[in-house]
């Protein structure tokens, strides 16, 4: 599946919700999902910057795609950085940086955190993009 097709079930996923705490419940139920980062990666190199709690985030090129890996922790960190992994992760890096976060807003999530999550969650895109410029440039296309 190419990103948008996984934001668009993301999408999906959540219109099942009736409730923000339907939500937020699903959210603490895709962190646990979250592919765990190696420990010998949660390094502060690894974390992110701009987040409220601890979230380190690991990536790797495997063949010509980024794959990511994180832990926070924090519960609903968790989840939101692993809503991020599964949009981006094995994916191309080029993909990654052309892709858009719409689908952030169309679930709703930006409006439904505190100012600091907020900010949180604009750093991890940020980082994950920033993950692709760097591995883009050793990708002979």
């Amino acid at each position: 599946m190419d990103i948008k097709e996984i934001q668009e079930e993301i999408i999906d996923e959540f219109s099942m919700f009736d409730d923000w705490m339907q939500r937020y419940e699903y959210m603490i139920e895709l962190g646990k999902s979250l592919p765990l980062i190696k420990e010998e990666y949660k390094t502060e190199d690894n974390i992110i910057k701009g987040c409220q709690s601890k979230v380190w985030v690991h990536a790797e090129l495997e063949g010509n795609k980024l794959v990511f890996t994180a832990d926070s922790d924090a519960i609903i960190t968790k989840g939101i950085i692993a809503i991020l992994i599964r949009a981006f992760s094995n994916q191309k890096p080029q993909d990654i940086l052309d892709a858009d976060t719409q689908f952030i807003d169309e679930i709703g999530l930006k409006e439904h955190l505190s100012p600091t999550r907020a900010n949180g969650l604009v750093s991890m895109i940020k980082q994950l993009k920033l993950y692709a410029v760097a591995y883009q440039t050793q990708i002979e296309e």
